[in-house]
């Protein structure tokens, strides 16, 4: 699609250019003025870094970090070129590597973010706060998903094909177009999304979400329906199946913290390995180092209070729950009666 401006009742179409030509870097420029003007891109949302790599054995950064209006981390990819190499790929691997983050990882990531902004003066947690209209943390409404955003000068077709593929198995990659214009010595932006075209965004969502829900039906699964969970009158809203199960364990737990309580709650989920037991009371840190890297996302290794010490010994709960966790979670809970605890759909 083409610009043009009218001039003395004549459609004059406006001379397209290239960042390349314009002499405009890709992160010294570009990348420079879209973390300040980030709603060029992604409206309601907060950067919260830049060249972000905080993860072991990789020198790859994701270009800017944020985060939106539902507590969603973003990932931001910027190229300048006209097909936009393989970017697509990148995002993937970076959505992957920060969908283990916390909150207050990121708050760690956004306190270095404002120091290298100057901006050291605000307070990275009190922003995000306010930002996400919160009074406090919530690790279980927080970075449920990853979005991804994608922008270049142009996408090859390769590419495009491979969003729209990767999009309709259920990913959130939004591909927009900056197409740089000249026109009379003035530098001009194009700025369009054209995955998803914003007028078929809302219907490409619904078509994404029934697809995954067919699909789920097909293979005898279920969706991703969230979850309340009341322990004692303390509730927690809309949680995913892991973070459901979490929580009627833990408030288990908290109520009954016996090897007793531990046997009862593995005899009642037979069909699953509900713990993994340490033969001594350790804290997160040592938890982390006796147990190799690669089993450490079998288990919920988060946050200090998702280590259970009992009886001496250290128990990590299993967090893979699929088309087994209402079963298994009614059984806990049948197994207590007499506690305080239950789970519902959300509305």
């Amino acid at each position: 699609m083409s610009i043009y401006r009218i001039d003395d009742n004549q459609i004059v179409k406006i001379k397209t250019t290239s960042f390349e030509e314009q002499k405009i870097k890709e992160r010294a420029d570009l990348q420079n003025m879209l973390k300040c003007n980030i709603g060029v891109l992604s409206p309601d949302t907060l950067v919260v870094s830049e060249e972000f790599g905080n993860w072991e054995d990789s020198k790859r950064r994701i270009d800017l970090l944020g985060i939106d209006k539902e507590a969603n981390l973003v990932v931001i990819e910027l190229k300048r070129t006209e097909d936009g190499g393989h970017m697509e790929l990148q995002a993937i691997r970076y959505a992957a590597m920060i969908s283990t983050l916390t909150f207050d990882d990121l708050v760690s990531a956004y306190s270095d973010y404002l120091r290298d902004n100057n901006d050291e003066n605000q307070d990275a947690r009190e922003n995000l706060l306010n930002f996400l209209g919160w009074d406090d943390s919530d690790e279980d409404r927080f970075g449920q998903d990853v979005k991804i955003i994608l922008a270049s000068a142009d996408f090859s077709k390769e590419l495009t094909t491979s969003v729209i593929w990767l999009n309709d198995s259920g990913l959130d990659i939004q591909c927009v177009r900056i197409q740089p214009y000249q026109n009379n010595g003035e530098i001009l932006l194009d700025v369009q999304s054209i995955i998803p075209i914003p007028e078929a965004a809302e219907y490409q969502v619904r078509i994404r979400e029934k697809k995954q829900r067919e699909r789920e039906s097909r293979s005898g699964l279920k969706d991703y329906t969230k979850y309340d969970v009341s322990v004692s009158g303390e509730r927690y809203e809309r949680l995913n199946k892991r973070r459901m199960m979490f929580h009627i364990v833990s408030g288990v737990l908290r109520q009954n913290s016996t090897l007793e309580t531990v046997e009862k709650i593995e005899k009642a989920t037979p069909k699953k390995k509900l713990f993994l037991c340490l033969d001594s009371e350790l804290d997160l840190d040592e938890v982390r180092k006796q147990i190799p890297s690669n089993r450490h996302d079998r288990y919920f290794l988060r946050k200090e209070n998702e280590v259970f010490h009992i009886g001496g010994k250290t128990y990590l709960l299993n967090n893979g729950w699929g088309i087994d966790t209402e079963p298994a979670a009614q059984a806990i809970l049948d197994s207590f009666p007499d506690l305080d605890i239950e789970f519902k759909p959300a509305d």
